[in-house]
């Protein structure tokens, strides 16, 4: 063999060598499960992090002034150890519904807003830089962003009963309502018509595919799914869609959105085992909302906190358990506590807040730290929206603080002054960090 020859083959093989560097390094940073654990780049990836639901809107071309809150919001949740965020990446209107966050994503079954998913398109870039994950949702059991309910009314099933603070609402009537979204084919074709759109996307910036794009760590079905009298048909439609998903993107995870149990598991229909057992759901998920769920009265904190405390840590602890028992990781996605007193202004004390979003980490944390947790996403960055008034409803033309519409503004909002909460929230950050090896 000649020298040149010899030369031309070395080079070959270190350039086909080089490509496959790049593939594997490639393929690392996705977010994947192994062993129950959630692995990036080879190591353990565990994550402390935000719900920040809002990040599409303020992404939105042609208002320099929001994109320039999210890019400095972002830096400061990065600035805190904030590595993860829960976002939205669909909603439904029309614009002209009530409780909803607007404009939205589809105002007509499966005609998206181009506009708003350059929102999108933008929100990922710029976590991208910042290195951070985001989980995607793609559906909502509650009004708040249009949701099943609303490809409910889509499919004839009449006026959406909203709930409270609707004048004469009823939670029972909007939650069965809404529960038939799992037995009508056409509302779940229309839903699945938009989720292909999003997940097979080009982003519009970078150019690169949602599919091959690891800024996303994972797909999620829905925003609190609740089977209610429809359990049943809850748990296939939660396996099927998986599934539909997988056939579409095999680079990301995908889970479900559950609360977990909720503090009335019969009732709601959310058994947390047959919601999260199917082959193509990668990781568990549960909420826990002690003031939500009346274990904790702000008003009553001395009476109230140390059992509602104790229910927290005993909701957690049997989710990770049973979380283990199908090898997979578990996430607490959401979790919230009014300023102290229960007080709705933003320049409120946040004592007791610090004191329970610590109990919190602490005993994530010390799940994480034996393998039987792997992230926790506190609600909500507030950042720095304000309310227009403390505890009144957002409405159309408002700030977007931590507080999605139906909610009263300034209920669970971590803002960008609440410095004490940030310290508490970087602390635990870089205690999380510090497991990664």
């Amino acid at each position: 063999m000649t020298t040149g020859k010899f030369i031309l083959i070395v080079a070959i093989v270190s350039l086909a060598s080089c490509a496959t560097n790049r593939k594997s390094n490639a393929a690392k940073a996705f977010v994947s499960v192994k062993d129950g654990k959630f692995m990036r780049y080879g190591k353990l990836y565990c994550f402390m992090g935000a719900n920040y639901w809002k990040g599409m809107n303020l992404g939105m071309p042609g208002n320099n002034k929001s994109r320039d809150r999210l890019k400095r919001e972002l830096d400061q949740m990065k600035s805190a150890g904030i590595r993860n965020l829960r976002i939205l990446a669909l909603t439904e209107g029309p614009d002209n519904t009530p409780y909803r966050i607007l404009p939205a994503v589809q105002n007509r079954p499966t005609e998206l807003d181009e506009n708003l998913l350059k929102g999108l398109d933008f929100l990922l870039v710029e976590m991208n830089r910042r290195n951070m994950t985001a989980v995607v949702v793609l559906n909502n059991f509650w009004p708040w962003s249009g949701g099943m309910a609303q490809y409910m009314q889509w499919n004839g099933a009449g006026s959406i009963p909203y709930p409270p603070p609707h004048p004469g609402g009823s939670w029972d009537a909007y939650q069965k309502y809404t529960a038939q979204f799992y037995s009508n084919t056409k509302a779940i074709e229309q839903c699945n018509n938009s989720i292909s759109q999003v997940v097979n996307r080009k982003n519009t910036i970078n150019n690169k595919n949602y599919a091959n794009d690891p800024a996303i760590m994972a797909w999620e079905l829905c925003n609190e799914p609740r089977g209610m009298n429809n359990e049943a048909a809850m748990n296939e439609w939660l396996d099927a869609s998986a599934a539909f998903i997988k056939s579409l993107d095999r680079n990301h995870l995908v889970t479900t959105g559950s609360e977990g149990y909720t503090s009335a598991p019969e009732y709601s229909g959310t058994h947390f085992m047959s919601m999260h057992d199917g082959p193509n759901i990668d990781y568990t998920t549960a909420h826990i909302w002690i003031q939500n769920w009346g274990w904790y009265d702000p008003a009553k904190h001395d009476e109230t906190y140390a059992g509602a405390k104790a229910k927290m840590l005993d909701y957690l602890e049997r989710h990770v358990r049973e979380s283990k028992q199908l090898g997979k990781p578990f996430v607490l996605e959401e979790f919230g506590i009014m300023k102290d007193g229960g007080n709705f202004d933003p320049a409120a004390s946040n004592i007791n807040r610090d004191i329970y979003f610590s109990a919190v980490f602490q005993a994530v944390m010390e799940d994480m730290k034996m393998g039987l947790a792997s992230g926790v996403n506190f609600w909500a960055w507030g950042g720095e929206g304000r309310p227009k008034k403390p505890g009144t409803m957002w409405a159309k033309g408002d700030e977007f603080t931590g507080d999605p519409p139906h909610e009263p503004q300034g209920w669970y909002s971590v803002y960008d002054t609440d410095k004490s909460t940030q310290a508490v929230i970087k602390d635990y950050a870089n205690r999380i960090r510090s497991l990664i090896k």
